[in-house]
């Protein structure tokens, strides 16, 4: 049945095109009737990067992933570029049937539910765990047109900012997101892919905070960064994997502010015994931090991915507040030299660098 209402008219256009492509590249095998729930899997994003903490920065598994050396051949403009040169490009065309065909499902739910923002919202996800992050961007900035004071619009379109190092528009929108949930009742954020107990960590307002405390510690606003930390501890306290998370990063931000034995009293909420269901690897370095395992136990736990970024990007802060610089430039080098561009270790360990090496002028 074709729809009637204007905007279906005009996303049923556009989702014909977008479906087409993708399962084109999906191939016969790609499943027609895939869902686009709030399930994905292992892939990112993070980002980075799961729970916020590594939220669509996941790494990918064999399948998916594209080939360290470059062999694969993609064409089209970079989704974002290193402060060397490095291009990163989204996952080429075929690399996962899986993710394509929730992408086109989303595409299509979306045009049956033309007014609900929340479509938008999963359409631009989907396409961020592709890696395609500048289309995420745009279906949010169209989004966002529709519906200016939808929060998560503004949140994931500040996260994918994120992504393509954009820190200044990170900034810009997740501010935003801020006021408009502030004084609001938590809302639980479904995840892409259920975590192994099925249940989901964060909510809208924690994830604002997070990533606005994030892009400003990305930019060196330290005092910004805190501030935005705080609030994010007070959104961190349902689950111990948020509560590392956040740690971790407001750990390495008081650092960074010389605040050096406010960021050891953070320390002391951590333990091996607490229950963590994903976010292992900030809960491992936070460890690390209290000298209660070693360096080579961290990185024999985190060998591969996102994952591996993060404890690379953390094993490098540790070497630099030990005053062992040239062991921090060799872990960072070895965070940027891998493929995950989205993980936000790899994004922290690049600017890092570019601190320790300004370019001359």
């Amino acid at each position: 049945m074709r729809p009637r209402h204007p905007a279906a008219q005009r996303l049923l256009l556009r989702a014909v095109c977008a479906t087409c492509v993708t399962l084109a590249g999906a191939g016969c095998a790609t499943p027609r009737n895939a869902p686009a729930d709030a399930a994905h899997p292992t892939q990112p994003a993070a980002g980075g990067s799961t729970s916020a903490a590594a939220r669509e920065g996941r790494s990918l598994p064999d399948q998916a992933r594209p080939p360290a050396d470059g062999a694969a051949v993609q064409s089209g403009e970079p989704e974002a570029q290193s402060p060397r040169g490095r291009a990163y490009r989204a996952l080429p065309s075929g690399r996962s049937a899986e993710l394509e065909a929730r992408l086109a499902e989303a595409h299509r739910e979306r045009v049956e539910h033309p007014d609900d923002p929340e479509r938008v919202v999963w359409v631009g996800r989907r396409l961020g765990y592709l890696w395609r992050m500048r289309e995420a961007i745009d279906v949010y900035t169209r989004g966002i047109e529709d519906h200016p004071r939808y929060a998560p619009l503004y949140r994931h379109r500040g996260h994918r900012y994120i992504s393509i190092r954009r820190f200044d528009d990170a900034v810009r929108d997740l501010e935003r997101a801020a006021q408009l949930v502030r004084g609001q009742r938590a809302e639980i954020e479904p995840d892409g892919a259920p975590n192994e107990r099925n249940v989901p960590l964060t909510t809208t307002a924690f994830n604002v905070w997070y990533h606005l405390a994030l892009a400003h510690y990305l930019k060196g606003d330290y005092e910004a960064a805190l501030d935005a930390w705080l609030e994010t501890l007070k959104h961190s306290y349902r689950h111990d994997d948020n509560l590392v998370a956040t740690t971790y990063w407001l750990y390495l931000t008081l650092r960074k502010l010389g605040r050096h034995e406010a960021a050891e009293t953070r320390l002391n909420r951590v333990s091996p015994e607490m229950t963590i269901i994903e976010n292992h690897a900030y809960h491992d370095l936070l460890l690390m931090f209290k000298q209660q395992c070693s360096v080579e136990q961290v990185r024999s736990r985190h060998t591969t991915g996102a994952n591996a970024a993060t404890v690379g990007y953390g094993v490098g802060m540790w070497r630099l507040f030990q005053d062992q610089r040239e062991q921090a430039e060799a872990a960072f080098e070895q965070v940027i030299s891998g493929d995950d561009w989205p993980a936000f270790g790899f994004i922290a360990a690049e600017v890092e660098l570019t601190r320790l090496r300004p370019s001359p002028r």
